[in-house]
């Protein structure tokens, strides 16, 4: 069966390259936590965040993320990233991901470096999640599985709900890119001298989308009321083209 999700992932890699277009795990977390100290930390945001790209003009590289029937319920899977290929500047980043509605039946998260991409390679992340998983936005902590992005190359990453088994070609698959990038020594001076609070702005500005997307996130799991944090992040999400997640924080603030 992995085999098989391997393959059919591959093929999705392969035609997204083409036409310049578009193991068992615990339960997936509802967002990543923040530390101790940034709990502590209080903050007023600043009142927007522009995402920048870094490549204008790139390919598309977001898949998937269209409506389908899976069981009895129509439901959507999106991967929180840009349409071209998104930067982080760690080594052990956390992805988000958004479903639209709780799910009873596994999904699966890959990772696949793009260094590699035949059939026989062995994904980077290979993870399955058990049911059940409720809607909303979710985080998977590379570092929670001891997985490192190589500097400098890009990998495709990808949600899959399994509605059935025995019709793998029924599932409901979102996938982005992401790659690995240094910090530059101006980001490292202004991220020594704003608060965390401005930290998703200062990424976002620089074109760090995963950077950004993950500190704001954090922010909201500890201030889940925060009015503004919820409009800043839908309307990032907003910017690339992501109106279904961006619709389920702007529905948190009624």
């Amino acid at each position: 069966m992995r085999k098989a999700l391997t393959e059919r992932i591959l093929a999705t890699v392969a035609a997204v390259l083409v036409s310049g277009s578009v193991a068992a795990g615990k339960e997936p977390t509802k967002l990543a936590q923040l530390s101790t100290d940034e709990k502590k930390t209080e903050s007023t945001p600043s009142a927007a965040i522009t995402y920048k790209a870094p490549l204008r003009g790139a390919p598309a590289t977001r898949v998937g993320g269209g409506t389908r029937s899976v069981g009895t319920k129509p439901m959507t899977v999106l991967v929180l990233a840009p349409n071209d290929t998104g930067y982080t500047t760690h080594d052990k980043p956390t992805l988000y991901w958004y479903v639209s509605q709780p799910l009873e039946y596994p999904v699966e998260l890959t990772l696949i470096s793009m260094e590699s991409l035949d059939a026989a390679s062995k994904p980077a992340v290979e993870l399955k999640f058990t049911p059940p998983t409720g809607s909303g936005v979710h985080a998977l902590s590379l570092a929670e599985h001891n997985v490192a992005l190589k500097p400098g190359v890009e990998y495709q990453w990808f949600v899959a709900a399994v509605g059935n088994p025995a019709q793998r070609s029924n599932d409901v698959v979102a996938g982005g890119t992401i790659k690995r990038v240094a910090e530059t020594d101006a980001v490292r001076a202004r991220l020594k001298d704003v608060p965390v609070a401005s930290r998703p702005a200062l990424y976002a500005g620089e074109g760090i989308w995963y950077d950004a997307i993950d500190e704001l996130s954090r922010l909201i799991t500890a201030q889940p009321d925060n009015r503004q944090l919820r409009t800043q992040r839908a309307a990032l999400l907003e910017q690339v083209g992501l109106a279904e997640a961006a619709a389920f924080d702007r529905a948190a603030l009624r």
